[in-house]
């Protein structure tokens, strides 16, 4: 299997299938189009002083990035290869080119462009993949600080990324605050979870075995709290490759410091997989928007037809007794249509004022659904709209999380001429695409493996 060319397919037939739904309801899908255009991305973040341009560096075999022990480099780096040689390009340039991934970064100002670059290097490895070098993470940092929403942006390349990498070092092992929020909400909102990988680097620092086991430890009880579970991840250890390997038995962490570079290397041998899984998400997601959707207009076709049937009942009550109640009270008509039913002598101007009636009422009957019934019917399932659907799984309460407020401003937007089956057709497109083209691919993939 071609993977570029089943690349296509899949982002050929979620174009085609998809992408007006996506618009209908107003879910993005930019990170989808940005994805499925571009190559395998490994996201590497961490505290300043984590090693992550000396781990960089190392996995180039030359000096790219800048080092130091202070934060030296406040600007998020791409970093790849292709045919047109080495060389920067400006943030101004990168995001406006659309066959990048990255035009959606526009949104986040002049500030966060200016500390935004690609960098062409001549690595062969990286041909079929790029690596984001970013800002050291910080404490106290806020918006204003910066000029921009680090951890926006953060999520963002997350989303993108087919690996991240996140980076301790022994001295500060998960104690920055921007490290927390990292972990605790922007990750877990952007990346799946087996896209995540932990390093401690920097070991080689470390005095004796003693302080790196009390480094680990620290970190694993850091990380135990900001994600909330019990199980630790996976921990790699690594070192600068330039370090005496026989400063504390530093040899006997060679395999696992390999270990952590293949790694990094077979990120694009997931690059399908992840795609599926981002497509995946994001339809589901749309499913349970058009779910509640649809049971909101079935709800309105409900009740419209009860306010039909009560307006034309009444409406027949009028028709026949209308004319005998304006004869009792003002003498007019002369003679009223139900007399002259029983009497065998109907003329045509005898039902103008029955027709008048039924009219009216159906025009009353008509304003109170428009005016009354409807509107106070999505008042009562936006005080709980997740009674709308089914949250019987862990994933689909996940997911529910995640797109109330664009369930809300459905609701709140949702208009009388779209109750007519327009959702629930929406919702059939959406379950055949995840019951057929999703689970093809799927399909696909697990021959090939």
């Amino acid at each position: 299997m071609n993977e570029r060319e089943f690349q296509g397919e899949i982002e050929s037939r979620v174009q085609k299938k998809l992408s007006p739904l996506f618009t209908r309801y107003k879910t993005s899908s930019g990170s989808l189009r940005a994805i499925l255009k571009w190559k395998p991305i490994v996201l590497i973040i961490g505290n300043y002083s984590s090693g992550k341009s000396t781990f960089i560096n190392e996995l180039l075999g030359r000096e790219i990035q800048r080092t130091g022990q202070a934060p030296t480099d406040d600007s998020f780096t791409i970093i790849t290869s292709d045919s047109s040689g080495e060389g920067d390009i400006p943030g101004s340039t990168v995001v406006s080119d659309e066959n990048l991934p990255f035009t959606m970064f526009k949104n986040f100002g002049e500030q966060f462009i200016s500390h935004f670059s690609l960098k062409k290097v001549d690595a062969p490895f990286l041909k079929n993949m790029a690596i984001i070098d970013s800002p050291g993470m910080l404490d106290a940092v806020t918006e204003k600080d910066r000029g921009y929403n680090y951890m926006q942006v953060l999520g963002e390349f997350a989303t993108l990324a087919d690996l991240v990498v996140l980076m301790f070092d022994p001295h500060k092992a998960g104690t920055i605050k921007e490290t927390y929020t990292a972990i605790r909400d922007t990750l877990p909102e952007s990346s799946g979870e087996d896209r995540i990988v932990f390093a401690m680097s920097r070991i080689d620092e470390c005095d004796s075995l003693s302080d790196l086991v009390r480094s680990y430890g620290t970190l694993c009880w850091n990380l135990s709290q900001m994600t909330g579970r019990k199980d630790i991840p996976r921990i790699f250890l690594t070192y600068s490759a330039a370090m005496d390997e026989k400063k504390l038995n530093l040899e006997d962490w060679k395999g696992e410091r390999e270990e952590l570079k293949e790694k990094i290397m077979s990120a694009p041998a997931f690059r399908i997989n992840h795609i599926l899984q981002d497509i995946d998400r994001k339809v589901n997601e749309l499913k349970i928007i058009a779910e509640v959707m649809s049971r909101v207009s079935a709800k309105a076709r409900t009740l419209l037809a009860e306010t039909v049937k009560f307006g034309f009942l009444s409406g027949l009550l009028v028709f026949f007794f209308l004319g005998v109640v304006l004869q009792g009270f003002t003498g007019f008509p002369e003679k009223t249509m139900l007399a002259s039913l029983l009497a065998g002598n109907v003329q045509p101007q005898h039902f103008v004022i029955p027709l008048c009636g039924l009219c009216g009422t159906l025009l009353v009957a008509g304003l109170w659904f428009s005016k009354w019934s409807f509107p106070r019917m999505i008042k009562r399932c936006l005080q709980n709209p997740k009674n709308l659907l089914s949250l019987d799984t862990d994933y689909r309460k996940h997911l529910w999380t995640k797109v109330e407020e664009r369930v809300r401003r459905g609701l709140q937007g949702l208009r009388l001429r779209e109750i007519w089956f327009s959702h629930q057709a929406n919702l059939n497109k959406i379950v055949k695409f995840i019951n057929k083209d999703l689970q093809e691919f799927y399909e696909r993939i697990r021959s090939v493996n």
